[in-house]
């Protein structure tokens, strides 16, 4: 990797997330400002990607999670739906052999089943090819809801006590997030949220019950390593109790 780490303080390289979810937006907004299409700010997203990935695998963070695009995003001009999804497909294939290089693993939440083929053929061929890497494990959130996550797996806990297979007294926490999309890693530990708008937009509503939350006015395009740097220095001062008394 050839990304740049700014100077982290001793107490931020100490107190390190395990899991950073971004929520990256701002992309349309940043290409209205220099009179471009809005696929034009998503292009350039793109180098922010791959400039966070980039450094999360130097830092040695072991999960990212990105929201790429939302279930609601479906709703946008189908243009610039099209559009997205190419720009997906040309990323994985472009950026597979790179992250393969530097030990990234990549997985995928959300209705995958939505996307068109292109990009769930070159999404799965990606997640196979990195399957066995052991560094920073990329997780993007495609066709991703997180009302829509929590409502499926009910609905399926529901079908598990009707054939008498789940009692409804075993259902509790542990269960239930061991039945999410996200069964398979930790809870983020910090939230990030580009562009400055303070929501959360239907994004890892269950998972990120205790996460630090971050929000920068920074657009997505121009969220660069000291972006991030910056990120990492708050997360390091706050104080998470997670409801007890310190």
């Amino acid at each position: 990797m050839s990304v740049k780490i700014p100077t982290l303080s001793e107490k931020a390289k100490t107190h390190l997330p395990k899991h950073i979810a971004i929520i990256m937006d701002g992309n349309g907004r940043w290409a209205q400002k220099r009179g471009l299409p809005r696929v034009e700010g998503h292009r350039n997203g793109i180098e922010s990607v791959r400039t966070v990935v980039e450094l999360c695998g130097e830092l040695h963070i072991n999960y990212l999670t990105l929201y790429a695009f939302s279930m609601e995003n479906w709703i946008r001009p189908k243009d610039e739906v099209n559009m997205l999804m190419k720009y997906l497909a040309w990323f994985l294939k472009k950026e597979t052999p790179d992250l393969q290089k530097n030990n990234v693993r990549l997985r995928a939440i959300g209705r995958l089943d939505l996307l068109p083929q292109e990009a769930q053929e070159q999404l799965a061929l990606s997640i196979e090819t990195l399957k066995n890497n052991t560094g920073l494990t990329l997780i993007l959130a495609l066709s991703y809801s997180s009302r829509e996550e929590i409502t499926h797996t009910v609905r399926n806990l529901a079908r598990q006590v009707q054939a008498g297979q789940l009692d409804p007294e075993q259902i509790d926490e542990k269960l239930l997030s061991n039945s999410l999309y996200t069964k398979e890693y930790p809870d983020p530990d910090i939230l990030i949220r580009t562009s400055g708008e303070m929501r959360i937009s239907n994004f890892l509503l269950w998972q990120i019950s205790y996460a630090e939350l971050y929000v920068t006015p920074t657009l997505w395009p121009d969220f660069k390593e000291e972006d991030l740097c910056n990120a990492l220095e708050e997360f390091a001062k706050r104080n998470r109790r997670f409801g007890d008394v310190k």
